[in-house]
């Protein structure tokens, strides 16, 4: 025998209630008389009690049918308007999401899209990271991570936004001073740039890291791009 949801004969016994009668409410939910018998008398099996009289004049709730039909009133409507916001994609969306990204990302290309974001459901909270450590989103409570660098194999779920491009790239007054490396291999008569994380976006795209002296070393892409800017060495950058 199938098993019917409660929500379904709910909404059943509501209608049977609003409209006096099985065949108003057959005619209002467009099934036939015997389908709204058939799940009053469910409903009233599951509950154990009768919560209608009929007869072939009249039909009347029980003082059980009052009180159910009383009680849940309230909780039929509020469900109803679940329903309909799901189906109309309103509303749906609730709550705090925690996000991470990378400090110069979130703030040049992320905000924009979380600002909007926001605009369009209010309901939902976000809360905002800026780092550029690669974070254990498990460890830290994190929902959603924007990354640029190769993930390691895991089993969290990753998706390809965009590429983003690096370049190798220097102030015209350090080339100036300094001469251009010809090639990778020269990069260790410079003074380079690098992040000071264990993971993350510190590689610089090449066979072997560059071996040149260190002339600044951050956590921050940013203040690696104000340092090159200042002629203190080679940076690998997001373009």
């Amino acid at each position: 025998m199938e098993q019917m949801k409660p929500d379904t004969e709910l909404a059943i016994f509501h209608a049977v209630v609003e409209a006096g009668s099985f065949s108003g409410a057959a005619r209002q939910l467009g099934i036939t008389h015997s389908a709204v018998s058939k799940r009053i008398a469910r409903l009233e099996q599951r509950l154990g009690t009768d919560l209608l009289v009929r007869s072939t004049r009249q039909m009347r709730l029980t003082e059980a049918g009052e009180a159910y039909a009383s009680e849940t009133r309230e909780l039929l409507a509020k469900l109803r308007q679940v329903e309909q916001e799901i189906t109309e994609g309103t509303g749906a969306l609730r709550g705090r999401i925690r996000i991470t990204a990378p400090t110069a990302l979130g703030k040049q290309q992320l905000m924009p899209l979380l600002l909007a974001f926001m605009d369009r459901y209010p309901a939902v909270e976000i809360d905002l990271t800026l780092t550029d450590a690669i974070v254990d989103l498990v460890h830290e409570g994190m929902d959603l991570a924007v990354r640029s660098a190769s993930l390691d194999d895991s089993g969290l779920i990753a998706r390809r936004l965009t590429t983003h491009p690096r370049l190798i790239c220097a102030a015209p007054g350090y080339l100036a001073r300094h001469g251009w490396p010809a090639s990778p291999d020269g990069l260790v008569r410079h003074t380079c740039l690098f992040l000071n994380l264990s993971r993350g976006v510190s590689m610089w795209g090449l066979r072997e890291s560059p071996r040149g002296q260190p002339g600044f070393l951050s956590n921050s892409l940013e203040t690696l791009h104000a340092a090159c800017l200042h002629g203190r060495g080679i940076a690998c950058l997001p373009r």
